[in-house]
């Protein structure tokens, strides 16, 4: 059964019903299996071995990156007929979470899974795909990815590696420099990007790592996720054969973007994992620890750290899988038309890039959230290098800069979501004409507040409102400038993002009451309550901010005054509702959730 493809960026304009959205609680047996097989293999593989992986053993990671191959994790996403599982887009999300656990090994899992094999697999020829991708899906050979260099950063397409027809017209010769490239240190092929001669965009290439004139600078030393291979790779006029263009020429650059789409996605899916993960420490060691004669989860300061982080961990999961449904939901779609598999599974990705930004950033916050808390809660402990949240903590930071920085992917979300309104694919324009009437109009009572979260739902449709109305007042106002207002983009993106994660956690929780009352769901209730509590006085504050700094005088104070109105809560006990999370994780001693 294929459900009706949402529309990416969509969730702004339109009031999503819970049927049509994926909950975690829907997973079936094979799912769990894959689930239950990745979580096994990092309790054994990864876990009993972390300082060993850290102190970068020799051929460590290699080996267990070879033994993921040998169980097929590598190959989760890799079609059967080139040696994969083929599962489709959301499993291949939970299996990033549940790997997402293993510290540096999960790092060097999704550039090869990810960045490593997927540009091969959806933009390479037939030829390439059968000569490369089965020996990567099995670990035979390992990839890595070489976009970035020393003076490009978040622009990407300002490389300055240059390849050039040699004169027989056989090879390309490439020469330039590449950085911070994760498993360069046993990589068997690279994807490099390169610039022919004068282009104005990128070109991509496959070259494989024995070839003569590459060279690595030895392993860089890094804050966190140490047990990663991260080294600068040099290439001195490598001749590339022309069959090993990966795509067509001046593509590299939309090849880029469209892979980054989907490591955000499964960056958000993999801190999902290391979230759970370092609640479960949090949880143990706050039942363990005694203070004044009783264990330090009895306290109520310790019970709010708990509690708050399976309330940003619950939400994070919901809206991960909801977007990984909408994906498959628009792959099915695209395929079901006639358009290739691979293809359609890029176009359906690029139809949710602004859903991948915004999970990305709300995924690695939560991270940070979580794993700073951890520490705090295992106080001196936790600042010591023998303890698990110490080594958290520091491998948690890379992920606000991994994938574009958590400002760039801010921006882009607000950015691609205007685009597609201007191409007319999405229309803003007529909600947002519908907002500003109502500046003026007398306020609607509305309709009576049904069930345990009729509040919160009347909420979201006043947070979508906010959106409209700011965004497109800011748009009105300052038209061609508004790409250079970072502050009010990032505001507007700041209240996109708040109320994607309130409605996936919202919805989730209406499906689950649909099918279990609201006495089984309580808990779940608690979450949504305060979770959507909490992001109204943060999209109020927010939406407030940008209104200040764009509008002025009458224009200001009736955008104001209708702020109040979109976004008025009703009484909620936040004490109450963490008290009931934090007492379930601490008897479970676990994330349970």
């Amino acid at each position: 059964m294929v459900n009706q493809a949402l529309k990416g960026g969509e969730y702004i304009i339109k009031d999503v019903d819970f049927s049509e959205i994926f909950t975690p609680e829907e997973w079936n047996e094979e799912q769990k299996m894959i689930a239950q097989m990745c979580d096994d293999f990092i309790e054994q593989e990864i876990i009993p071995h972390l300082d060993r992986i850290d102190n970068m053993e020799e051929d460590l990671m290699k080996s267990i990156v070879e033994k993921a191959g040998e169980l097929g994790l590598l190959g989760l996403s890799v079609p059967e007929e080139l040696g994969g599982m083929g599962v489709d887009f959301k499993t291949s999300l939970l299996a990033t979470e549940y790997l997402g656990k293993g510290y540096s090994f999960s790092v060097s899992f999704g550039a090869h899974t990810g960045i490593g094999t997927l540009p091969l697999l959806y933009y390479g020829s037939q030829e390439q795909k059968e000569k490369y991708i089965p020996k990567l899906a099995s670990g035979e050979w390992k990839a890595a990815y070489c976009l970035t260099e020393p003076g490009s950063g978040s622009d990407a397409n300002s490389g300055k590696t240059k390849a050039t027809l040699t004169p027989d017209g056989k090879h390309y010769s490439i020469t330039g420099q590449k950085m911070w490239i994760t498993n360069a240190g046993f990589a068997d092929i690279f994807t490099v990007f390169a610039k022919i001669d004068d282009d104005k965009n990128l070109t991509a290439f496959l070259i494989e790592a024995k070839s003569e004139g590459i060279s690595l600078n030895p392993e860089e030393k890094k804050m966190g996720i140490k047990g990663s291979s991260t080294r600068q790779v040099f290439f001195n006029n490598v001749l590339v054969p022309v069959e090993n263009m990966l795509s067509i020429r001046e593509n590299g650059f939309k090849i880029a973007l469209n892979i980054l789409n989907i490591g955000r996605i499964k960056l958000a899916a993999g801190v999902l994992g290391g979230s759970k993960g370092a609640i479960d420490l949090s949880v143990k060691y706050a039942n363990e620890r005694e203070q004044f004669g009783r264990s330090i989860s009895k306290y109520g300061a310790i019970r709010y750290k708990l509690a708050e982080q399976v309330i940003r961990t619950y939400v994070l999961e919901s809206a991960t899988y909801r977007a990984g449904q909408n994906i498959d939901d628009a792959i099915s779609e695209l395929h079901a038309s006639g358009m290739d598999k691979g293809q359609a599974t890029l176009k359906g990705i690029e139809q949710f890039a602004a859903e991948c930004a915004i999970l990305k950033v709300a995924g690695s916050e939560c991270l940070d959230y979580v794993v700073d808390e951890a520490v705090q809660i295992y106080g001196g402990m936790g600042y010591s290098a023998e303890s698990l949240v110490e080594r958290a903590y520091r491998d948690a930071r890379i992920n606000r800069i991994f994938e574009g920085t958590n400002e760039i992917n801010r921006m882009l979300a607000v950015d691609m979501i205007l685009r597609k309104a201007l191409k007319g694919e999405l229309d803003l324009m007529g909600p947002a004409m519908k907002v500003a009437g109502e500046l003026m109009s007398i306020p609607d009572l509305g309709e009576p507040l049904l069930g345990s979260l009729g509040v919160e739902r009347k909420l979201l449709k006043g947070f979508k409102k906010t959106i409209l109305m700011v965004a497109g007042s800011a748009v009105q106002k300052l038209m061609q400038t508004l790409s250079k207002e970072q502050e009010i983009l990032m505001n507007i993106s700041d209240i996109a993002i708040n109320t994607y994660m309130a409605e996936s956690v919202l919805l989730r929780v209406e499906k689950k009451i649909e099918k279990k009352g609201e006495t089984a769901c309580e808990l779940d209730i608690a979450i949504a309550k305060t979770y959507i509590y909490d992001m109204a006085a943060r999209i109020e504050k927010t939406a407030k901010d940008a209104i200040n700094s764009f509008a002025e005088g009458d224009e200001a104070r009736m955008m104001l005054m209708a702020l109040k109105r979109f976004i008025k809560t009703e009484f909620h006990n936040p004490k109450e509702a963490r008290q009931k999370i934090a007492q379930e994780l601490i008897e479970k001693n676990k994330y349970c959730f």
